[in-house]
């Protein structure tokens, strides 16, 4: 995380003014109007790259910004941003479209035309930044999302999601991952936006492709968890058992058997890397309270039994 402004170490005549800066160098230009010109103008400005898109957050006193036809002229990246509304309530007009934005409500800014945007008092708002073409999607389609989001069937994944970006972007800030949270958080906008303007040239293969990903991550993340069910794994999803395993389904998979699999890999893993454990507490921490089914099924898996594994690799030379 970049922190780019922080009010509290400057003089107050001097806050207005690299607001204005800071905001300009994060979006797109804008004109900025505080909410009392003359009284505390506070704010706190954090930016996260994630490759190619960003994250934005902004917190403060009360703000206007709008985004005149002047200010599209003058040109700027082909953008546009998903923001959550974190603290406060803001009020949005857009294209004949007008939204009173609660916490904890999405909001969608078409950044290649005008807008205005503004809260009173303190508030604060969470903006996911991506370009056009690396969402893949029309303006048209777009515009047709942004009067609709709440229709979707992934807004609450997709809110879920953005709220939790900032904690977890600061874990991967600097390491590989970081590009790959961002275009993971571009696939779920694209499905989000796509089901919301019902356009099916894309969101239905979309948004199978996007919960399918975070899906076995998710499951990856809690092979361990004995009360990783189907059941819990859907709600988890905000989606049906009967969905969960349809979409399993269209990539030649049963959830069960992906379970397994996983489970025993794992277990066969830390078969080696802890040869003091027993062969029943490693099966029972996988999934498999019952030492002769593991048994079986690491067998119809690997082709040996487990105690075998384990002692093959010991037998090999250390690197």
């Amino acid at each position: 995380m970049a922190v780019i402004l922080d009010t509290a170490d400057l003089p107050p005549h001097d806050r207005a003014e690299a607001f204005y800066s800071a905001m300009m160098s994060a979006s797109v230009p804008a004109r900025v109007e505080h909410e009392d010109r003359r009284g505390d103008v506070h704010a706190r400005m954090d930016f996260w790259q994630l490759g190619v898109p960003d994250l934005f957050r902004n917190e403060g006193s009360g703000i206007r910004l709008v985004r005149t036809p002047k200010h599209v002229r003058i040109g700027a990246p082909e953008r546009l941003a998903l923001a959550v509304q974190v603290t406060g309530v803001g009020a949005f007009a857009q294209a004949g479209h007008q939204q009173r934005v609660h916490t904890g409500e999405l909001m969608l800014v078409d950044l290649t035309s005008p807008y205005e945007f503004a809260w009173s008092g303190h508030g604060a708002s969470l903006a996911f930044q991506i370009d056009y073409n690396e969402l893949g999607l029309s303006v048209e389609t777009v515009r047709a999302a942004a009067a609709r989001l709440p229709s979707s069937p992934m807004y609450a994944l997709v809110l879920q999601h953005l709220s939790a970006l900032p904690t977890i972007s600061d874990a991967l800030q600097g390491t590989r991952s970081a590009p790959m949270l961002g275009a993971a958080t571009a696939q779920l906008v694209r499905a989000l936006l796509a089901s919301a303007a019902d356009d099916d040239r894309h969101h239905r293969p979309a948004m199978a492709e996007v919960l399918l990903a975070r899906i076995t991550w998710y499951v990856r993340q809690h092979l361990a968890d004995p009360h990783l069910t189907p059941a819990r794994v859907a709600s988890e999803h905000f989606i049906s058992l009967r969905y969960l395993y349809k979409l399993f389904a269209g990539h030649d998979l049963s959830f069960e058997q992906w379970l397994i699999t996983e489970r025993l890999e794992a277990a066969r893993r830390h078969l080696v890397s802890a040869p003091d454990i027993p062969i029943a507490a490693v099966a029972a921490h996988w999934g498999f309270p019952d030492p002769s089914h593991f048994t079986r099924r690491f067998r119809q898996a690997y082709g040996v039994l487990p105690s075998e594994w384990r002692r093959s690799t010991a037998d090999e030379p250390q690197a």
